[in-house]
């Protein structure tokens, strides 16, 4: 963070310095809210939260080097007492990107934020020190933690911003300015929070809307929602796709032999050749969102096309793929889930299945509950099952309750025979059907909505728990 007094903070907050024997005293370190991760210099924010309120380690963060605590109340060690500490961390969030000479990225999306925030912070820590979130840090205490990570060093802030309602992007925009905003596209997530692709779109639209007129709006071309999103902002707009309208585009889209895209990139000034480390077809819009977003800081063309190249998957369970000494290999999605992702996932899986195929591998889909679908929970979790058997599929293992359930009657009501699915009551019920089912060559997705936890099965599998059969 930029190191910032005691007493400036204490203002910038609007708070109330309790035990502080020296106002001048400076922070110079991470702010963070756990106490475990606290460093010498750095300032502890403490939360109350189901399980454990963060004023209770307060001594502890102390001890540890922080150099104070923002607090809602009073704890016994150096505190900046405030009324609220998520709108106090917001407003220290804004006084520094204030201070900051960087260049503030923030981009949103049904699916694919995470991935793209990663390849857009890889294309651009090659121009200068950059900041991004580790993971999903997109909402009102996440993206404030990571801006607070920048210095006067940093060249690039990268933002990733999740909503759930109207106003909510909006309000993480007040906090951090963008100067270049990225829409992904507007799908399924949290359809039953918002009431309809049209709330969501509404929502999404919050980024390019705060755009300062000297900014850009990077534009999903390919996206009717997204396109629309040009009358809404006041700044320039790039579009990328793989529509001939898009000014970032795609062209030559093809899966290597293991289901990793190869492109060309088009751009205004010329073209690439691209082949991702990432799995999956849907990885290419995300790949020239970042490609457009770096086009637009003064990236050559050959610089993007080899960072594209050379970029990995920073963020755990999305798409990590691992091949097991046996030949098995894992594809852990299972950190969140939407239907646009799934079908998405789905189709990587078929693609990287193929070569194992005419070895006599097989393809399985462990797929849990997808949350927050409200009354489109029954159709969208249905056409998923049925999506599996029309891709070809060679087993749908629907883990869970009544969602679990319809995943599994799409399969079967779209399956010839009512082998093409099955349905288990949990993890690890997951976990014993595959030890005794998988054999040498099979490939495994494992994906579900967060609060389902099969990332155990992909971790069973990994650490051996789940021996293959020889036959």
């Amino acid at each position: 963070m930029i190191p910032l007094s005691l007493a400036e903070i204490t203002e910038i907050v609007s708070g109330r310095a309790h035990d502080i024997p020296d106002p001048g005293q400076r922070v110079t370190g991470p702010v963070v809210i756990d106490s475990r991760e606290v460093r010498p210099g750095g300032l502890f924010a403490a939360f109350a939260g189901e399980r454990a309120d963060g004023h209770d380690y307060a001594r502890q963060a102390v001890a540890a080097g922080a150099v104070a605590v923002l607090a809602a109340r009073p704890v016994g060690v150096p505190a900046i007492v405030v009324d609220d500490v998520v709108a106090a961390l917001g407003a220290l969030a804004r006084a520094v990107v204030e201070r900051l000479g960087a260049t503030v990225v923030a981009l949103t999306g049904s699916a694919g934020k995470t991935s793209t925030k990663d390849l857009i912070a890889q294309l651009l820590e090659r121009r200068g020190p950059t900041v991004w979130p580790p993971g999903s840090f997109n909402n009102e205490i996440g993206l404030p933690l990571t801006a607070l990570r920048a210095d006067e060093g940093t060249r690039h802030l990268v933002l990733e911003m999740g909503a759930r309602g109207v106003g909510h992007i909006r309000y993480l925009t007040e906090l951090t300015p963008p100067t270049i905003g990225v829409v992904l596209n507007v799908g399924t997530a949290h359809i039953g929070e918002f009431g309809g692709r049209e709330r969501i779109a509404l929502a999404k639209g919050e980024l390019v809307e705060t755009l300062p007129a000297d900014g850009i709006a990077v534009l999903n071309a390919d996206d009717p929602y997204v396109r629309a999103m040009e009358k809404r902002t006041r700044a320039r707009t790039v579009f990328f796709g793989e529509s001939e309208e898009a000014d970032i585009r795609a062209e030559d889209v093809r899966l290597t032999a293991t289901g990793q895209p190869s492109f060309t990139l088009r751009t205004p000034t010329g073209c690439g050749a691209v082949t991702l480390r990432l799995y999956g077809e849907h990885h290419v819009s995300n790949a020239l969102a970042a490609a457009a977003v770096a086009h637009e800081t003064g990236m050559s063309v050959d610089e993007i096309a080899t960072a594209l190249s050379e970029a990995g998957q920073l963020s755990r369970w999305r798409m990590e793929v691992t091949e097991r000494s046996d030949g098995v290999t894992v594809v852990n999605d299972a950190y969140n889930a939407n239907p646009d992702s799934t079908r998405a996932a789905l189709r990587a899986l078929v693609a990287m299945g193929e070569a194992s195929r005419a070895r006599g591998g097989r393809t399985w889909a462990v797929l849990g509950r997808m949350a927050e679908l409200g009354e489109e929970s029954l159709a969208e979790h249905d056409a998923v099952g049925r999506l599996a058997v029309r891709l070809n599929v060679s087993k749908l293992v629907a883990v869970g309750g009544r969602e679990a359930a319809w995943l599994d009657m799409g399969a079967k009501n779209e399956g010839s025979w009512g082998e093409e699915s099955v349905h288990v009551s949990d993890a690890q019920a997951a976990i014993d059907l595959l030890r005794r089912e998988l054999r040498p060559g099979d490939v495994v997705l494992v994906k579900a909505s967060r609060a389902e936890g099969l990332e155990r099965v992909a971790q069973a599998l990994l650490d051996g728990e789940g021996e293959v059969a020889t036959r």
